[in-house]
C-alpha cells in the first residue's frame, strides 16, 4: 500500500488552494512591510542589537526543535564575534555553535546566491564537525546511508513510524529536481512554504535535515525582505513554541491520509506554515514598537537630570512594553527593583511626575495607588 507522500504518481507537484491562503499571504506580506519601514525610523545600534537577539534565538529555537539545547552566553559569544561586537567573551564560545552561527547568517545575507549540494553539504559538515550526531557516528558533508530512514516517536515500547523517507537509491535525482525548481522560482511566501516542506520530505541527510530546511526558509524570506546581515524576527522560536502543530501538519501532510483527498494537496501545511509565520512577525512588530516608544520617550526627557534608580524603572517598563509590566507601577514595585528605603522611592516618584516621566492612574488610591508612564 502506497503511505507517503513521495509515493503518489504524480509527486513533486504540489497543489494548494490559493482561495485558503491568500488572507495569509496578504497579511504576512503587510507585516513585512510594517518591519521594513519601522527599521528606517531606528538608530542602528537598536537595529543591530535586535537583529543580535533575533539571531540568538533563531540557533536556540532551531535547535530545540531537535531536542539540543544550547548554552545562551555561548550563542550570544559567537554571534557577537561574527558581527564584530566589540566587547566579546572569547571564553564563552563553543566551536560548533560558532558553525551553526555560520550557516544562519550564510542563509541570511548570501539569499541571493543559488543553492546547491555543495553548500548544503557546507552547511551539513557545519553542524556536524566533529563526524558525530550525539555518540552515533554519521555521513556528514554527503547524503544518508543505505538503510531506511524512519521517523519515529513515542515512549519505549510503544514506538510509531511517523515518516519514511525515500530510499537513498533516489536521491541524487531528488535533489537534483529540487535544486532546479528551487534555483529557477522566484522567492515568495509559498515557495518558501514548499522548499520547507519538500527538503523535509526528502530527508537527505542522517540527521539535521530539520535545521536546514529551517536555514532554507530563512533563505527564500531574506531574499524576499533583501534583508542585510540577519532578519529582525526568528521563524525558529515560532515553530518551537508550537512544536506539536509541526509535527502534527507535517504528519498530516507527509503520510496516508483516506483515499478521497488529494494526497499532492499541501494547503494544511502551508496554511499553518504562514500562520506561524506570521506570529512571529507580530510578535517582533511589538518588541520594534517598544524600541521605537522608549527612543521617543528619552528624546523627550533627555534634558532631565533623573537617577540612576528611576532610569532603572523606567527602562524596565519600557523594554518589555507598558501593558506587559503586570499591575501597572507602584510604590512597593519601585522599592523591589531599585532596593530602596520607603522615603526614597516616595521621593523618586513624586519627582517624576513634577517632570511629567508617568502620573497616577485614574480610580487608583491610597496604598493601591498605581502610576502609568506618560507618552504624550
Amino acid at each position: 500500500m502506497k503511505r507517503w507522500i513521495w509515493e503518489r504518481e504524480t509527486y513533486p507537484h504540489f497543489t494548494y488552494d490559493l482561495n485558503r491562503l491568500e488572507h495569509l499571504i496578504q497579511e504576512v506580506s503587510l507585516e513585512q512591510g510594517y518591519l521594513i519601514a519601522i527599521t528606517q525610523t531606528m538608530d542602528r545600534n537598536n537595529i543591530a542589537q535586535r537583529q543580535l537577539e533575533a539571531l540568538m534565538n533563531e540557533a536556540i529555537s532551531t535547535s530545540a526543535i531537535e531536542g539540543e539545547i544550547l548554552n545562551r552566553d555561548s550563542v550570544k559569544a559567537s554571534i557577537q564575534r561574527k558581527l564584530g561586537f566589540a566587547e566579546i567573551d572569547s571564553y564563552k564560545r563553543d566551536i560548533s555553535t560558532d558553525y551553526l552561527i555560520e550557516v544562519l547568517i550564510d542563509a541570511n545575507t548570501n539569499y541571493d546566491q543559488d543553492l546547491s549540494l555543495e553548500r548544503l553539504f557546507g552547511w551539513h559538515n557545519a553542524l556536524f564537525p566533529s563526524g558525530y550526531s550525539a555518540l552515533s557516528k554519521i555521513n556528514v558533508a554527503s547524503f544518508r546511508g543505505e538503510e531506511i530512514m524512519e521517523v519515529i516517536g513515542g515512549a519505549a515500547g510503544k514506538e510509531k513510524t511517523y515518516y519514511v523517507a525515500p530510499p537513498r537509491a533516489t536521491l541524487e535525482d531528488e535533489m537534483a529536481r529540487y535544486l532546479a525548481w528551487f534555483n529557477a522560482t522566484p522567492p515568495s511566501l509559498l515557495k518558501a512554504c514548499i522548499s520547507h516542506l519538500w527538503f523535509v520530505i526528502i530527508h537527505p541527510f542522517d540527521d539535521g535535515n530539520g535545521r536546514i530546511g529551517r536555514a532554507i526558509t530563512d533563505l527564500v524570506l531574506s531574499n524576499i525582505e533583501k534583508s542585510t546581515i540577519s532578519r529582525l524576527y526568528s521563524m525558529s522560536s515560532a515553530i518551537n513554541s508550537d512544536r506539536s502543530g509541526y509535527y502534527k501538519v507535517l504528519e498530516k501532510t507527509t503520510g496516508y491520509i483516506r483515499k478521497e483527498r488529494n494526497h499532492l494537496d499541501i494547503t494544511d501545511w502551508c496554511e499553518w506554515f504562514l500562520t506561524t509565520l506570521n506570529t512571529a512577525l507580530g510578535d517582533t512588530k511589538k518588541k520594534l514598537g517598544y524600541i521605537v516608544q522608549k527612543t521617543t520617550f528619552w528624546d523627550k526627557y533627555k534634558t532631565h537630570n533623573l537617577n540612576a534608580r528611576q532610569t532603572k524603572v523606567l527602562n524596565r517598563i519600557l523594554d518589555m512594553g507598558t501593558e506587559n509590566f503586570q499591575g501597572a507601577l507602584s510604590k512597593k514595585k519601585y522599592m523591589s527593583l531599585t532596593d530602596t528605603a520607603s522615603t526614597t522611592a516616595s521621593r523618586d516618584i513624586t519627582q517624576l511626575i513634577e517632570i511629567g516621566c508617568i502620573r497616577q492612574i485614574e480610580g487608583t488610591n491610597g496604598r493601591n495607588v498605581r502610576y502609568e508612564i506618560v507618552f504624550e
